[in-house]
């Protein structure tokens, strides 16, 4: 199974050990497209600083954002799991699994990033800011550059196995599934039971809770009418469309009756 997780936008603050290595992460075939938008992304922020707001969609009060991208290349790295913060990572809770389950993490979870493309949460990297919807001045839109450079790569790492895809809509422009690997890919909205309405703070939780759940139980389902049947043994009320065409993802909806 591969998870397809968004990044979040806050993050923790850089490590004070060793510096980023681009030749370390995973996914090695997106070195080259990962240099172009470091090299961009440092000299940007390293220049005019009110260029660079306006670049990354910076607010005032996060100028030293600005800063801290200047300093990528030095700054101190660490996993990539516990630089991403927020909503979704507090209640996967990935500090908090045992010892099987973080294994199970290592190897199927895959956090996707305007700056990194993606990356494993055991991925050594330092706090920035630099969103998908970004428009390097150089390179262009991001999702389109790692459009490309996932299309070759991202299918292998997905493997013959189930793809789960918790992406937003920005994130997932990255890389769409297609063919075969769509077929095995399931989508997931939370949607608030009485109103069948996306709630987004509870959407994210519910979302990290899921896979929490996955992992901790030892969940391996092969495929999306799989995924359907664990997502019930573990308590989740699950509604499922089937694709109506050949090659496309599976549709669930995950029906939730508390907001909180």
């Amino acid at each position: 199974m591969l998870v397809l997780l968004p990044p979040s936008e806050g993050k923790a603050a850089s490590g004070r050990g060793a510096a980023l290595e681009l030749e370390s992460l995973s996914l090695p075939g997106l070195t080259a497209a990962r240099e172009a938008v470091l090299t961009e992304l440092v000299d940007l922020c390293a220049g005019d600083e009110d260029k660079a707001r306006e670049v990354l969609g910076l607010s005032e009060g996060l100028r030293g954002e600005v800063a801290k991208n200047a300093e990528l290349r030095t700054a101190g790295a660490r996993p990539a799991g516990e630089v991403y913060t927020g909503v979704l990572y507090d209640a996967l809770g990935l500090a908090s699994l045992g010892a099987a389950a973080e294994r199970r993490a290592a190897s199927s979870l895959l956090v996707f990033s305007g700056l990194w493309g993606a990356v494993r949460i055991t991925d050594r990297i330092p706090s920035y800011r630099c969103s998908m919807g970004v428009k390097l001045p150089g390179l262009g839109a991001l999702s389109a550059h790692w459009r490309a450079a996932t299309a070759s790569v991202l299918p292998e790492a997905a493997g013959d196995g189930l793809v789960l895809d918790l992406r937003s809509a920005a994130y997932a422009a990255a890389w769409k599934p297609k063919g075969e690997v769509a077929a095995r890919t399931a989508t997931v909205r939370v949607l608030h039971a009485p109103t069948r309405k996306v709630v987004s703070h509870f959407n994210k939780a519910t979302k990290g809770r899921i896979v929490r759940s996955l992992l901790t139980a030892g969940a391996a389902p092969e495929d999306p009418a799989g995924l359907v049947e664990a997502l019930r043994d573990l308590g989740y009320e699950v509604e499922a469309a089937a694709p109506v065409r050949a090659g496309t993802a599976w549709s669930l909806d995950v029906l939730v009756d508390e907001v909180h």
